[in-house]
């Protein structure tokens, strides 16, 4: 056993996490809470999905329409789930706002360029697998960081719920072209370009 931070853990944890440090994979199984926010004014806010296991806790930058696309993929996931493993019970969809809001420090990892699903079904757990936008065209895939939280099926679906409505919390979208208006007005391409 060794001593750090004022824990004891074993010899196969550190093992485990430099392994992880080389393959730039963090894991967390299963994470005690998990949430997405938004953060800033509408049109210039920024989106993060955080997780926490104890005392770690992980945040990651992702994209309004990646918090869309991850809630209706959930959906569409847990219906298969379900489907797959008919005894499973329903995943709850509720969600407590004040325990939903990201934690500072806000200090991300990275930005995510992709966004997966899976399930143990031995353990009932789902995974959100995040993985790293490259920075540039050049950069290798073994370089780019990746972050599997596993989590209950109520959880992601609380997240996906969360997702939606934060994401709509945003701009409101014009009638004509469908597109984010600002409080000054926006170029709409159907009246024109009038206001």
């Amino acid at each position: 056993m060794f001593l750090r931070t004022n824990l004891w853990i074993s010899y196969r944890e550190i093992l485990v996490e430099i392994a992880m440090a080389k393959s730039k994979l963090i894991e967390l199984r299963p994470v005690g809470h998990l949430t997405t926010d938004a953060i800033g004014p509408a049109g210039k806010r920024v989106f993060y999905i955080q997780a926490w296991k104890e005392d770690r806790t992980v945040t990651l930058i992702v994209e309004k329409v990646q918090i869309q696309s991850l809630a209706v993929g959930v959906e569409q996931f847990l219906a298969d789930v379900n489907n797959k493993y008919a005894d499973l019970p329903d995943a709850s969809a509720t969600y407590d706002e004040d325990q939903m809001h990201v934690h500072p420090p806000l200090d991300p990892l990275f930005r995510v360029g992709q966004l997966g699903l899976g399930y143990d079904p031995d353990a009932d757990l789902v995974t959100l697998e995040l993985r790293e936008s490259p920075q540039g065209e050049e950069e290798p895939a073994e370089d780019l960081g990746v972050v599997r939280l596993w989590c209950t099926r109520s959880q992601i679906r609380a997240i996906a719920n969360w997702g939606l409505e934060i994401a709509a919390r945003g701009r409101p979208l014009c009638p004509q072209c469908g597109q984010p208006m600002d409080p000054e007005g926006h170029f709409c391409a159907k009246k024109n370009g009038h206001k």
